[in-house]
């Protein structure tokens, strides 16, 4: 009975963590504590939470996607080029979100059909998506993205910057998006099958799991999350900004890691990423509130990362 209660304990790490940060951030800053601030914070996570979603099912199936925040940066260039040159901004996003997932996907076959490794292989596409980026930019941001159409200005002003019932509307994005991908794992056979994957592949193949098509949509989802963030990025800056999207895929994975999900795949919750995300997010609102330079800050985010990994592997 206490071994039960204390794994139950250690299964709700990341959240006591979450809210004893939360508590000294509150003590030592009362700017911290302010609804204002909450919700700005909420907006900003909202990026690397639906990045992190995407990760989740890829590392869940014992992958790595690394190109994530490259293909977040080729496709809001090409959502703005298309905006800039008289696309609408839902046809434009539409067209961002499909090519995101076919990024995705073209990782994907690397790993499945040309069996390579998922590090080798996302790392070849984070190069090669950021060349592309800078290719199609010039090397330089696209801005005007706010034209004469009423329909796009109200769609990018909506997207990034607006709000619903008080709340910022990428915060709505992130809790439908959860909601969305916290169904697919815990309620259907896809659901099933990423786990299967993860823990056993070869058992999972005997068992009549097809390996290949669900590596294949947890990275397509992966490329689609990484464009959705994106698509809001687009909206609230109102320009493309080819450098955007470096090392966002360094806090995805050190949210889901956080977050309790096994970084060999096979064993995790969204929900643990969810926490891992607020973590990242209030350890960055927090300590840029305190005053501390960012190269602390790095540190410090690092320190955490490094006792989040030493507990996942002890427990």
């Amino acid at each position: 009975m206490n071994k039960a209660k204390k794994i139950n304990l250690r299964d709700f790490g990341s959240l006591f963590a979450l809210l004893f940060l939360v508590l000294v951030i509150s003590v030592i800053s009362a700017d911290f504590r302010t609804v204002d601030n909450f919700l700005s914070l909420l907006r900003q996570s909202s990026i690397n939470g639906l990045i992190a979603f995407g990760m989740t099912l890829v590392i869940l199936t014992g992958g790595i996607d690394l190109s994530v925040g490259s293909i977040l940066a080729l496709t809001m260039a090409i959502a703005a080029k298309m905006i800039v040159s008289g696309v609408t901004a839902p046809v434009a996003m539409l067209a961002a979100l499909a090519g995101g997932t076919l990024l995705g996907l073209i990782s994907g076959v690397m790993i499945t059909k040309g069996r390579l490794q998922p590090f080798i292989a996302t790392l070849i596409s984070m190069t090669i998506y950021r060349g592309v980026t800078m290719i199609f930019s010039n090397g330089k941001p696209i801005s005007g993205l706010m034209g004469d159409n009423m329909v796009s200005n109200i769609v990018l002003s909506a997207v990034g910057k607006g709000t619903m019932l008080g709340v910022p509307v990428p915060v709505w994005i992130l809790i439908v998006s959860f909601a969305v991908v916290y169904f697919l794992l815990h309620n259907t056979t896809f659901g099933r099958r990423i786990y299967a994957v993860g823990s056993n592949s070869k058992a999972a193949a005997l068992a009549g799991v097809n390996i290949t098509k669900t590596k294949l949509i947890a990275y397509g989802m992966s490329g689609f999350f990484a464009a959705f963030s994106g698509m809001i990025l687009l909206s609230r800056l109102g320009s493309a900004q080819p450098t955007l999207g470096t090392g966002y895929e360094l806090d995805a994975i050190a949210a889901v890691a956080l977050g309790g999900t096994s970084l060999n795949g096979g064993r995790g919750k969204i929900m643990g990423t969810l926490i891992g995300v607020l973590i990242i997010a209030v350890l960055n609102n927090g300590l840029n509130i305190i005053g501390l330079s960012s190269y602390y800050q790095s540190i410090v985010k690092g320190i955490v990362i490094l006792i989040a990994v030493l507990s996942d592997k002890d427990r």
